[in-house]
């Protein structure tokens, strides 16, 4: 079947050159002008990816990203003339999958779109229970939850693929470049930034304290390791 996807821009004629592109290469296409359309279209159309252009007026690319986050998961990229770096953190902060600027090309456009549907194909579920880690500290792979003393607390896909990366070869080092391509694909490989900033929001998440972490470790230089929780339950 073909991939849905969705393009938010203020701009005609924006629009129309990322319609031709994506239909050229085989893309359902639907379109937008401003915020308040595509929430709709989000509901209505179900796209399976969202180009969401961030210099919109009234509701603009994050006000619009975040009111889609309250009732999808659907991998959003971000569009936008700037390239500034606080623009970039706010609008993964906000729940994107990854971000373009303006100009690009469609070669780049379509190369990303692709790397996004990839990682966001379900991940096979290690286990139909949740994984107890320790009294505190449980995850629900089928359900992408972790449960933290009780609590359930849901991980954004991105999030979900890099804990079960960790879990997965635990008590091991994952070297950084080898988490970036296989949560983000091969083009990220360099992209050290992206990765500290998604283990930043898995401790968060899971960590009693995450400045101490006990669960997820930083070997400097190296990687991340996933606490050895087998040796807890022998």
């Amino acid at each position: 079947m073909k991939s849905r996807i969705l393009v938010v821009d203020d701009e005609a004629r924006m629009r129309r050159f990322v319609r031709m592109n994506l239909d050229l290469e085989g893309y359902e296409v639907f379109e937008a002008e401003n915020g308040l359309i595509a929430l709709q279209r989000v509901r209505d159309d179900m796209p399976d990816l969202v180009l969401l252009d961030v210099m919109m007026p009234d509701l603009d690319g994050f006000e619009t990203l975040a009111r889609i986050r309250e009732v999808s998961s659907v991998p959003v990229i971000m569009l936008t003339v700037k390239g500034d770096e606080e623009d970039r953190i706010k609008g993964l902060d906000l729940g994107a999958d990854d971000y373009v600027t303006k100009p690009f090309s469609p070669r780049e456009l379509v190369s990303r779109i692709r790397a996004v549907l990839r990682r966001v194909e379900p991940a096979k579920a290690q286990a139909e229970e949740p994984l107890t880690i320790d009294d505190d500290l449980s995850i629900d792979f089928p359900r992408r939850d972790v449960i933290v003393r009780g609590a359930r607390i849901k991980l954004r896909p991105t999030e979900y693929r890099l804990l079960l990366h960790l879990v997965e070869n635990s008590p091991w080092i994952v070297p950084q470049e080898t988490l970036l391509a296989k949560v983000w694909g091969p083009e990220y490989r360099d992209d050290t930034q992206l990765l500290r900033l998604y283990i930043n929001y898995l401790r968060k998440k899971i960590e009693p304290d995450p400045s101490n972490p006990r669960y997820i470790f930083t070997e400097r230089g190296v990687g991340y390791r996933f606490v050895d929780y087998r040796k807890r339950q022998t």
